[in-house]
């Protein structure tokens, strides 16, 4: 009997080191973990400055109050507050942007792989909206005014449009300090190299010719 014990419990001391080796630390080791753009040193994020020469400023982030410029084929312009705009956002797992929307103007198709983004509107009215994956791909789409919120899922394809005649501006903030962005238009028709016209004719079961004019834009 004694032997089954110990048997036992030498096998759950062995899972529980198993399971450790594979979890990560809930909540931040330390205060801050200010991030230093200068370190060679290759994590996933970014190294830690230390602590001696962290300065208020590394906290601090000054722009969201000037308009983003519309003056593009979509519309729309986004300003983010991400680590690489401020380093004090290193390991705490939030951000934000600004979005700025010309009269009818877009923020395209897109992803975050890495976050789920709640969005607020602060001027004008929008349209925004989700899709499922597959194969549902079901389209969650609502129209929002000044002071609405709504929430995109981490990783799904989300868009916004300006619905109005007059300039929008939203505030988003995001799950991660560096959420990352694909532009589903981008990423499919302006890679680098180009995907094969072939395979994007008979993804979107389009002529190829189509496929090259649709390239040439990106």
């Amino acid at each position: 009997m004694a032997k089954h014990v110990t048997i036992f419990f030498f096998f759950v001391a062995l899972t529980s080191c198993y399971i450790a080796s594979f979890a990560s630390d809930p909540m931040p080791l330390q205060d801050f973990c200010v991030a230093d753009t200068t370190s060679t040193v290759i994590v996933n994020g970014l190294a830690c400055k230390d602590p001696s020469l962290v300065k208020a400023e590394d906290f601090f982030f000054c722009g969201l109050s000037m308009p983003g410029n519309t003056t593009n084929s979509f519309g729309s312009k986004v300003t983010p507050v991400f680590v690489n705009q401020l380093p004090g956002l290193n390991t705490l797992g939030i951000s934000m942007a600004r979005i700025d929307y010309a009269p009818w103007g877009i923020n395209p198709p897109h992803t975050h792989p890495r976050a789920t983004e709640i969005l607020t509107v602060i001027e004008g009215s929008l349209q925004v909206g989700f899709v499922t994956s597959n194969p549902d791909n079901r389209l969650f789409t609502k129209v929002l005014q000044k002071g609405d919120v709504f929430v995109f899922p981490i990783g799904l394809i989300h868009f916004q449009r300006n619905v109005g005649n007059t300039n929008a501006v939203a505030i988003a903030g995001l799950s991660s300090q560096a959420p990352g962005v694909i532009t589903i238009g981008n990423a499919v028709f302006g890679s680098n190299p180009l995907i094969d016209n072939d395979v994007l004719a008979k993804a979107f079961q389009i002529d190829k010719s189509i496929v090259d004019q649709i390239q040439s834009k990106f």
